[in-house]
């Protein structure tokens, strides 16, 4: 299945194999939210998480230190997970292709329901990988792949 970044389940699989690090952008202390259980989700699977909220800068969200900015971010950060609007999604992608060699980022990843495609391509124009539309915890259950 390709989707609307058009990448395959294959390429999905992959992602989630060989990442070890998430930079969440957009986590919340609120356990109603979604990037919150998104963030447990990945910590429960092994994943090194840094959530990033100026408004939580240096609290704990799920006893992980919160960063202001994603240069604040430690190195390295394989996927830059992106919990902000479709519009907001373009200046997450200038500081990902701006800290694309410091931090060793190789995937953006925006969350379902947001869609910039002029984002996605200058990613793309920078050899980052952009993941679309899509949430590591569903496709980690849709793919029910227990090597994920």
């Amino acid at each position: 299945m390709t989707d609307v970044d058009g990448l395959n389940d294959t390429q999905v699989v992959e992602i989630l194999k060989t990442a070890k690090t998430f930079a969440l952008i957009g986590a919340s202390a609120n356990p109603l939210r979604p990037s919150y259980g998104v963030m447990e989700f990945l910590i429960a699977s092994g994943y090194q998480v840094h959530p990033v909220n100026p408004g939580h800068a240096g609290q704990m969200i799920q006893g992980r230190t919160v960063y202001a900015t994603l240069a604040d971010v430690p190195s390295p950060v394989d996927v830059v997970d992106v919990f902000r609007n479709s519009d907001a999604a373009a200046a997450v992608v200038i500081d990902v292709i701006a800290l694309k060699e410091p931090l060793s980022i190789k995937v953006v990843w925006m969350q379902v329901g947001v869609i910039n495609e002029q984002a996605a391509q200058h990613a793309r124009d920078a050899g980052i990988t952009v993941v679309m539309d899509r949430c590591p915890k569903i496709e980690a259950a849709r793919l029910r792949k227990s090597d994920i």
